[in-house]
């Protein structure tokens, strides 16, 4: 089956993904599962997809890949591609919504 959009990371969220997943195989296998699902409908249910706004990135994409780990989007290249910002847990010390303006669609 052929994707519709191409996953493409910046060096933050590449950074990001690599530190989530060192030793994780479990955490791998569900991010791979729904990037994998943003290529072929990034609006799929049970990805929970909306919109918010950030003073970083303007108005962007989450997507839900567990309870807490979180990845912000948006579309590119006249939306053929899918830039990956960052990656993250929705809580803790290095929560990804933490710059996040509290303003959510």
């Amino acid at each position: 089956m052929n994707a519709e959009y191409r996953i493409v990371f910046t060096k933050k969220a590449d950074k990001q993904l690599s530190n989530l997943l060192h030793n994780n195989i479990s955490l791998a296998t569900k991010i791979n599962r729904v990037l994998h699902q943003l290529t072929l409908d990034p609006y799929y249910p049970g990805l929970r997809t909306h919109k918010v706004k950030t003073p970083e990135y303007g108005e962007i994409f989450s997507s839900r890949v567990t309870g807490d780990i979180r990845i912000l989007w948006n579309f590119r290249e006249k939306n053929i591609e899918i830039l990956i910002y960052t990656i993250g847990g929705h809580s803790g010390k290095h929560k990804v919504y933490k710059w996040l303006v509290n303003q959510f669609y």
